[in-house]
């Protein structure tokens, strides 16, 4: 199927992430699908991808490149460290295939120290060295040229209401965010063009403290010091369907508020737990997604749409690895052309229609070229 034409597409940078790529399809159920991938492997995937046409762009959190030390928080300094040299190349495969990278996340959910939380842990001392870990992602996106940082809620929330603090939890966040702006400007990271928060209503915690779009607008709005700096990057459909929300006026909305730094773009059964589908794949949300990349036509929004999802397990191939990995990405790339294409064919509303009912089944018409 031909792309496209850049004139349709609200996507001006289209991205695939690293925690995509190597994702070895583990689930709560069930071990991974997949051999463990090194992150330069990971790299040299993504540059295929990219000689291919398929994507121009990539992110990563920290932890996807190099592993994590606290007693050494600074180890990417020292160029003779082996995470300098592992960053080194994965930059040179990066840099030779031309691709741009979007945005840099620390990763506080993994480690068992961030059970309780990174940036809204309890304890002080859990808090000061998610700061560091903050600093060092900082350091490493700086590096990389990446252009936004970004927060996602990770294990930033509860399962017992009567077990936080809720005199200062968000005062803790606010601290630990306004942080990442005193940082990049005292260490004068001029690569840095904004950053954004990712909100996610559940999973892995029971309750998010930013569950959806709405929620981090007002916190930035309302509780940091630097709000024009902060956006949102909202995972469509994934995230705000978990809380039945709908990705059109999600994207209206955040639009509407110049808050739209960049969109993550899979697909979700609604209500469920986070499918993390390649986009349009499952049983619902074409009419959905098709409709959100007319509305950002509709709007004039222009941007970086990056995929944050994962293969299906049931395609991951044990045996063909590297394989499996590529044509998910292709199939992903597919999907993002034709959710664009049929969005195209979508006329913009008339001024005085007989029914909303008739606005819906015109369009649905013209999406499907009946």
């Amino acid at each position: 199927m031909a792309s496209a034409s850049k004139s349709a597409s609200p996507a001006t940078l289209i991205s695939m992430p690293f925690w995509c790529v190597g994702n070895p399809l583990g689930d709560p159920f069930g071990g991974k699908v997949l051999p463990g991938i090194d992150s330069l492997d990971v790299a040299k995937l993504l540059a295929k991808a990219a000689a291919d046409g398929l994507i121009s762009a990539t992110s990563f959190h920290d932890d996807d490149l190099v592993p994590w030390d606290p007693a050494h928080s600074e180890d990417d300094l020292d160029p003779k460290s082996a995470v300098s040299k592992k960053l080194d190349a994965i930059l040179a495969v990066l840099k030779k295939a031309k691709l741009k990278v979007n945005t840099a996340t620390c990763s506080l959910h993994g480690d068992v120290m961030f059970r309780r939380g990174g940036l809204t842990n309890p304890d002080p001392k859990i808090r000061a060295l998610a700061k560091k870990k903050v600093e060092r992602t900082l350091r490493i996106g700086a590096r990389f040229g990446a252009s936004h940082y970004t927060y996602w809620v990770a294990r930033d929330g509860f399962e017992v209401p009567v077990a936080v603090d809720w005199k200062n939890v968000f005062t803790w966040l606010a601290d630990g965010l306004d942080h990442v702006y005193a940082y990049i400007k005292a260490k004068k990271l001029t690569n840095y063009v904004g950053a954004s928060i990712e909100p996610k209503p559940n999973e892995p915690r029971g309750q998010m403290y930013l569950p959806t779009a709405g929620h981090a607008v007002g916190f930035i709005c309302g509780k940091l010091k630097q709000p024009d700096f902060w956006g949102v990057n909202p995972e469509l459909l994934q995230h705000e369907s978990m809380a039945l929300l709908n990705a059109v006026h999600c994207v209206g909305y955040l639009c509407s508020l110049n808050k739209l730094k960049f969109l993550h773009f899979g697909s979700q059964i609604k209500a469920q737990f986070d499918n993390d589908f390649p986009p349009l794949i499952g049983p619902e949300g074409l009419k959905e997604t098709v409709q959100m990349f007319w509305a950002l036509r509709q709007i004039g929004w222009k941007g970086v749409v990056e995929f944050d999802c994962h293969m299906l397990r049931t395609e991951g191939d044990p045996k063909a690895a590297d394989a499996c990995r590529m044509r998910f990405i292709r199939h992903c790339r597919q999907a993002l052309d034709l959710a664009v294409a049929l969005a195209a064919r979508i006329p913009a509303a008339p001024a005085n229609p007989a029914s909303e009912s008739e606005i819906d089944l015109a369009a649905t018409r013209a999406m499907c070229a009946i």
